[in-house]
């Protein structure tokens, strides 16, 4: 994957809310913060470029450019915290004013006949037969009309979080879908399972408001 562009622009857009985190939410001190995200660009710009293109009807793309980031940071945390309080640093880091922002332009086009029709498409692409840094997903409707759940087979994130040793901290990322879909203000957020628990599949349910 090229580093310039979209990958490039998610690290300038992210890196100082990372900073600014592990000082707020994980005690490290500003200079060990830092010292981690100086060096934690350079790993960046390896992970991105050590990465297959993704196909561009391929709508994850972002999703493993951010689990990039993550893993960017994290691996150059000598003491590693647990997974609880990566959890809150990973959601704190991510859900910034431009990430909600983001979230409740989504939030406007939730459950439309357009999103209906991509989500159709992403699961006739099934990426990650062609790409194992992508995802396998179903597009399971409510029976009745409440929503609709999409259900992974397959992540990319659980794919580069094995690759770079950090799999056990994954259900720190997976959170953050509950976030993203209360910013949006559309849906409601229910989960089962996901693959980083040990579950058969991530099941991602997303239930009207109202």
């Amino acid at each position: 994957m090229k580093y310039f562009g979209m990958p490039q622009g998610m690290w300038l857009l992210y890196r100082n809310s990372f900073k600014k985190n592990m000082v707020n939410v994980l005690g490290f001190s500003k200079k060990e913060a830092e010292d981690i995200t100086k060096k934690a660009k350079p790993l960046y710009r390896h992970i991105i470029t050590k990465l297959p293109e993704f196909e561009k009807a391929d709508r994850f793309k972002m999703n493993e450019v951010n689990c990039a980031v993550f893993i960017a940071f994290v691996k150059n945390m000598v003491n590693k915290p647990t997974v609880e309080k990566l959890t809150e640093y990973y959601s704190n880091s991510m859900m910034t004013k431009s990430t909600k922002w983001f979230c409740r332009m989504s939030g406007k086009n939730k459950f439309s006949e357009k999103d209906i029709a991509s989500l159709k498409a992403t699961e006739k692409l099934r990426a990650a037969d062609k790409n194992p840094y992508s995802w396998n997903m179903e597009y399971l409707p409510y029976p009745d009309g409440s929503g609709y759940e999409a259900r992974f087979t397959k992540c990319g994130i659980c794919t580069l979080m094995k690759e770079y040793g950090l799999y056990e901290f994954t259900p720190a990322m997976c959170r953050l879908d509950y976030d993203m879909s209360q910013a949006g203000g559309a849906s409601v957020f229910v989960r089962e399972y996901t693959l980083a628990s040990g579950g058969p599949y991530c099941d991602c349910g997303y239930k009207k408001k109202g």
